[in-house]
């Protein structure tokens, strides 16, 4: 899986639709996928193959059923690697700021 492929998945309003209604409840079929959709089912098909190939949407057989699942480990990865960094850098300055104040108000 490659992060372009994420971020193409993520950029579209439509797959995170899709994603807000698995991480809602998990393990949908098409089927039930399409029910409030406003487009077709050969529509949502092609988002959701987009989103398995990113590795967003894992699918487990269920006899004929094809469920859906919510991956959340590639948007983990993103916020580790794009987010968490600068964070990490706030609460770094945060931790000395305390420092420094708690020195004071020490001596």
């Amino acid at each position: 899986m490659s992060m372009a492929a994420v971020f193409k998945a993520l950029a579209d309003p439509t797959r995170r639709r899709l994603l807000d209604r698995l991480r809602a409840r998990d393990g949908q079929t098409l089927g039930e996928l399409c029910g409030n959709a406003s487009m077709t089912r050969q529509a949502v098909t092609k988002h959701l193959a987009i989103l398995e190939a990113a590795n967003l949407v894992a699918v487990r057989w269920r006899g004929r059923e094809k469920l859906h699942y919510l991956n959340p480990v590639p948007i983990h990865d993103i916020a580790e690697r794009w987010i968490g960094k600068f964070e990490r850098g706030r609460l770094r300055v945060l931790a000395e700021l305390k420092k420094r104040l708690e020195g004071e108000t020490d001596g």
